[in-house]
């Protein structure tokens, strides 16, 4: 189904947001763009909801079976007001969100289904799931120059870390909260916007009223943003994702910067949950 807006969506297609979870795409270019939206359909979302420019074009099989939604994803703030008002349309449904040329690995992905995961999630009594954005990177640039390649995709091994996520307001460390950081954004700190920095991300939640998410990728609930209960471990996800690498070298300021992502720990990404949950780049928490 296609919509020429996001309020024609709202109008006459939220019937699809019956039953979750839904995953949000946001098309900010041409790069990968089916193979993003095949991936998460293989993963068991009940619903695609691709927000796109009119200009791109989808294989037939994919527009028969997404609802696309012409939308300006690179404008000021489009992404948070897109998924927020979802948000309000889907009360109680769980939802997800990601760009295009990023894919949604948790545990055991390969046998089980992301319903099944955020049924589990939710027994916990937990409305959202810390993703952690890895970077991937081609690792050749002459070859590669928009630095994507599926076939020679590699990842940091190491150089991830965290910090206390302080409350502006007492300046005192909020419970359960972190900063995270590494890969390329780390790296290559120079060329990213302090602001822009960190990898974690709330990209899987539960809608619900007066939510909102925030131009960080944070929650106006705090306890969304934390990255586990009090009691025990909750599953974490990770997004393994070629979104940074694309924009460093799309960058003017710091493609003649960058001859090659390569370095001593830098690794293939194998395309299995087994390798990230190795690396420490997401946990199972209690689910076996």
């Amino acid at each position: 189904m296609m919509y020429s807006s996001l309020d024609a969506f709202l109008k006459s297609g939220t019937q699809v947001l019956a039953k979750g979870p839904i995953a949000i795409i946001m098309v900010e270019d041409n790069i990968e763009v089916a193979t993003t939206l095949r991936h998460h359909q293989q993963l068991g979302f009940a619903a695609l909801l691709v927000f796109i420019s009119k200009d791109f074009e989808l294989p037939r099989d994919l527009e028969a079976n997404v609802t696309r939604i012409t939308y300006d994803v690179t404008a000021e703030g489009a992404v948070p007001h897109a998924v927020n008002r979802i948000n309000d349309a889907a009360p109680g449904t769980w939802l997800y969100y990601c760009y295009n040329a990023e894919y949604l690995f948790y545990p055991f992905c390969e046998t089980r289904s992301v319903g099944e995961m955020l049924s589990y999630h939710t027994e916990e009594r937990r409305a959202a799931m810390l993703t952690y954005v890895v970077d991937l990177y081609a690792d050749d640039l002459e070859t590669c120059p928009d630095a994507v390649s599926l076939d020679h995709a590699h990842l940091d091994r190491t150089g991830y870390y965290a910090l206390a996520r302080k409350d502006p307001a007492t300046g005192h460390p909020r419970e359960r909260q972190l900063d995270f950081f590494g890969g390329l954004r780390w790296r290559y700190e120079e060329h990213v916007p302090a602001a822009r920095r960190k990898i974690d991300r709330i990209a899987l939640f539960k809608a619900a009223p007066k939510l909102r998410l925030r131009d960080d990728h944070t929650f106006s609930e705090e306890e969304y943003n934390t990255f586990a209960c009090p009691w025990h471990h909750n599953i974490t996800a990770a997004i393994v994702s070629f979104r940074t690498a694309k924009a460093l070298k799309r960058n003017p300021g710091s493609t003649f910067d960058i001859a090659t992502f390569k370095w001593h720990n830098s690794a293939p990404f194998e395309w299995h949950s087994r390798q990230l949950l190795d690396l420490g780049l997401m946990e199972p928490g209690q689910w076996f």
